[in-house]
């Protein structure tokens, strides 16, 4: 016998039914913009970082490390962020990786930057990390 009473996802979500058993609650607004305003924040401190023509300290190979760790750690921040907003790993890896590909092309106009694949790489394993930390610390 079907099981008329389920409305398919999308339906339930917006009504606060059921799927497949489990009951469903309507998001507010104000939970969105919660949730998604650090993500944005944080995007908009990244996207200034990359506005900066020359990063460098002269500190030869350090600062080539140090920059690639602060890559890596702020690509952190921004999975854990995406993760918490999305509450979907994919969605949040998938999202992180796109804006890590944007802001390198961002920084390709920008003088004294130089886009690079390299960089994407290195954000989207930092965000991957930030999205595994933060799935670890809320189980």
């Amino acid at each position: 016998m079907p099981e008329s009473h389920r409305l398919p996802l999308p339906l339930a979500s917006l009504s606060g039914g059921t799927y497949h058993g489990v009951r469903l609650r309507v998001v507010t607004g104000r939970e969105r913009v919660l949730r998604w305003a650090p993500v944005v924040l944080w995007a908009g401190v990244i996207f200034a970082f990359s506005s900066i023509p020359s990063l460098t300290t002269g500190l030869g190979t350090w600062d080539l490390i140090l920059r690639k760790c602060a890559h890596a750690a702020e690509y952190a921040v921004l999975g854990a962020l995406l993760l918490r907003a999305t509450r979907d790993e994919l969605s949040a890896l998938g999202l992180g990786v796109a804006y890590a590909v944007s802001d390198e092309l961002h920084q390709h106009f920008v003088e004294g930057r130089v886009g690079a694949p390299l960089d994407v790489l290195i954000d989207s394993v930092g965000v991957a990390i930030g999205v595994f930390l933060w799935r670890r610390v809320t189980r």
